[in-house]
């Protein structure tokens, strides 16, 4: 029998008819851990539960008026419970949340509260049991999990259950070093799902949402873009960074350390294959040389020329340390022997700018020095690009007949994405034109 972790996302959970989806999937016995998010929108005007209990901690701090926030929140709730046709005590819920409010104002402890409701909700509703994700994953510190810890804690507590039933278990949350609830980033459930399938070492990691799998590029630009059948880890992390929200970025390394394939799966569709994101693909029929391209806008490049920059020994290390000085991230550093640019995120760079101008300056006595700002950063992914000789002049090509100017162009050293800065102005267009010339682009035999 397969051991199947499955999360499912706030489109899956968003009212009780989306539940109800929910509980066919679930028919399957082999899906026996359930990891649950909050109730997300149920259409383009609707609030994510999350979002409420933001609101709702913004209320409690600045001592405004919340009634009405708490009530929005329990009548989402309360629909769902109608939905299912189920007993629950929702007032005393909330009564609880109020009172542990009120003696500690706590915002990772108010806005985890939509995935601990709903998942109590849905063990009753299935008779199914019930582990809050605060007794299974710990943290170190605010950005860091104990795997060792939680690993061993979620077997324990797993075999402590000796009933058939299902095992519903909050996502997005665990415990912090001082006892109180700590959230991962938003779109944590993921990881909370990929913690719990490493830790049982499952067959399959499934994750539910409101796509039929990964798609080539954003379906905001493209219309009805192709879905991807398979995708390896790198890949996906590397279209991840650069703006496919799928999934969250984090939620890769707990299942890829030991191979556990992720399937995005829809919970509209779901009979759909979805896709298969996996350790390695080496499938012979994958004649592709691009997988998927993705990217972001409002990047910023620091552009530093001095002659002879290559025989100055440390050149580069102290121009990266100006950008540590401030703690700014580095995204890219292109070079040249006489040139190298450092690209950025804008909004980091906008506050230290004067300063950063006059310590490359002072420390590196540039002969050139200045800042292109409103830069797009594309990235052209694929395993199969090493196998493909023609693919840079295909990419120039189509953006040249597009007059698309390319500014940068960066490949990392594992040749499996292509990095290409455009103007801010011509991002969707690149897109579009690139969607279109590479997405069916063969590897030449």
């Amino acid at each position: 029998m397969n051991n199947i972790v499955c999360k499912f996302g706030g489109s899956s959970l968003a009212n009780s008819k989306q539940i109800l989806k929910v509980f066919d999937i679930l028919k399957n016995d082999d899906r026996k851990i359930v990891v649950l998010s909050a109730p997300g929108k149920i259409n383009d005007r609707d609030t994510k539960v999350t979002d409420l209990l933001f609101e709702l901690y913004n209320a409690f701090i600045k001592k405004q008026n919340f009634e009405n926030i708490i009530l929005e929140i329990k009548n989402r709730f309360v629909e769902i419970i109608n939905g299912l046709n189920i007993e629950f005590d929702i007032d005393t819920e909330f009564d609880k949340i109020c009172e542990n409010i009120k003696f500690n104002i706590d915002r990772d402890y108010i806005t985890s509260r939509g995935e601990y409701l709903i998942s109590k909700i849905i063990s009753k509703a299935l008779s199914a049991n019930f582990i809050d994700a605060k007794d299974l994953i710990f943290f170190i510190d605010k950005e860091t999990v104990d795997f060792d810890k939680s690993y061993k804690k979620i077997r324990d507590e797993i075999k402590k259950i000796k009933n058939n039933k299902k095992i519903i278990i909050p996502g997005f949350y665990g415990m912090g070093q001082n006892g109180n609830i700590t959230t991962f980033s938003r779109g944590g459930s993921d990881i909370t799902g990929s913690i719990i399938a490493a830790a049982i070492n499952s067959t399959i990691y499934e994750n539910w949402t409101d796509v039929s799998g990964v798609l080539w590029t954003d379906p905001h630009l493209v219309k009805n873009p192709k879905t991807i059948e398979y995708i390896t880890y790198a890949e996906l992390r590397e279209l991840s960074y650069m703006g496919a929200t799928v999934l969250h970025e984090d939620a890769f390394y707990p299942v890829s350390k030991i191979g556990i394939p992720i399937n995005v799966l829809n919970t509209n569709k779901k009979n759909d294959k979805g896709t298969m994101i996996v350790k390695n693909e080496f499938n012979e029929k994958n004649k592709f040389v691009v997988t998927g391209v993705a990217g972001k806008k409002n990047f910023s490049s620091v552009i530093v020329e001095k002659t002879l920059m290559n025989n100055q020994v440390g050149f580069l290390s102290k121009l990266l340390n100006i950008f540590y000085k401030y703690n700014i991230s580095v995204e890219h550093c292109p070079t040249g022997i006489d040139t190298a640019s450092i690209i950025v995120k804008s909004e980091l760079l906008k506050e230290y700018r004067n300063e950063i101008i006059a310590d490359i300056t002072k420390q590196l006595e540039p002969n050139n020095l200045f800042i292109e700002d409103n830069l797009s950063l594309i990235a052209v992914v694929g395993r199969n690009i090493k196998f493909s000789n023609e693919l840079l002049k295909y990419i120039f090509d189509v953006l040249s007949d597009n007059n698309i100017t390319v500014k940068m162009i960066d490949q990392g050293s594992s040749r499996i994405s292509i990095i290409i800065g455009v103007d801010d102005s011509d991002f969707e267009k690149s897109i579009k034109v690139l969607y279109n010339k590479l997405v069916d682009l063969e590897i030449r035999s």
